[in-house]
């Protein structure tokens, strides 16, 4: 669990809050993209950022020699879903807030590892063992998937999976990096719209009694602002399955 009055205090400034208008803008921004956005100098943004980092709010990855900025909505869902869910259901209000490796046999080129286009972190109070067994058992995804998908899939590097409801597929695949309990990575290919595949990864990382699980995103063909809102939830909701036994409760997105 983030530290609530760490988030509040981080949003209590105007240049932390813009610089998170910078990031909801343009996520991945380095040190030196944000800097153009105010009148600070490099050192003043800095140590904006690492409260905005202490806090929860913002996430970073270092590709090479840069550090990548982004922003991470899971403390402000904690704090929504804590106060403002047991008093606010309409969905409007919720959607307002809301290959690495090569392929057996070689028969697919490693891509250049990139910048993600969105990277999401949560701390869960659970193993690694049982995010993982949460990330791949399909009884299990239904409870907190976007519209009750159920995974299905051959979870080594080269085998397919999809995420299925009663209307058919709603994204399939085929991994990528396979590391039990550790790292898992596929491409991502959606069904309810007609773009080409992107890959996503999801890393599992233990800090004492709680595990770090962050999702990262990369090659977006195109901004893909479901994706990023549906991340959230399904982190919210998986967050939400293993530390109380019980799917969260929320009001599925509004279509447009």
């Amino acid at each position: 669990m983030h530290d609530v009055s760490a988030v509040f205090h981080s949003l209590d400034d105007p240049t932390r809050r813009s610089l998170l208008d910078a990031l909801r803008r343009h996520d991945g921004q380095t040190l030196t993209e944000l800097v153009e956005h105010g009148e600070l100098s490099r050192f003043g943004v800095m140590k904006h950022l690492g409260v905005l980092e202490e806090a929860g709010l913002v996430t970073t990855l270092r590709v090479g020699r840069f550090k990548h900025h982004y922003l991470n909505p899971a403390p402000l869902l904690e704090a929504v879903d804590r106060w403002i869910e047991p008093l606010v259901h309409q969905p409007a209000t919720r959607a307002i807030l809301a290959m690495k490796k090569n392929l057996e046999g070689n028969t697919m080129p490693k891509p250049e590892e990139r910048a993600p286009d969105f990277v999401l972190e949560t701390y869960i109070r659970t193993s690694p063992e049982r995010l993982w067994e949460a990330l791949i058992d399909g009884q299990l995804t239904r409870q907190y998937y976007m519209a009750g998908a159920q995974f299905r899939g051959d979870v080594r590097v080269g085998g397919e999976y999809a995420y299925r409801t009663d209307k058919g597929d709603e994204i399939t695949g085929v991994f990528l990096d396979v590391q039990p309990h550790r790292r898992l990575e596929m491409t991502f290919q959606p069904h309810w719209r007609d773009i080409g595949a992107s890959r996503n990864r999801y890393e599992i990382d233990p800090f004492g009694e709680v595990v770090r699980l962050r999702i990262l995103h990369f090659d977006f063909p195109e901004p893909m602002p479901e994706v990023r809102a549906g991340w959230a939830r399904i982190a919210a909701g998986v967050k939400t399955l293993l530390e109380t036994g019980r799917p969260l409760e929320l009001p599925e997105p509004e279509e447009d």
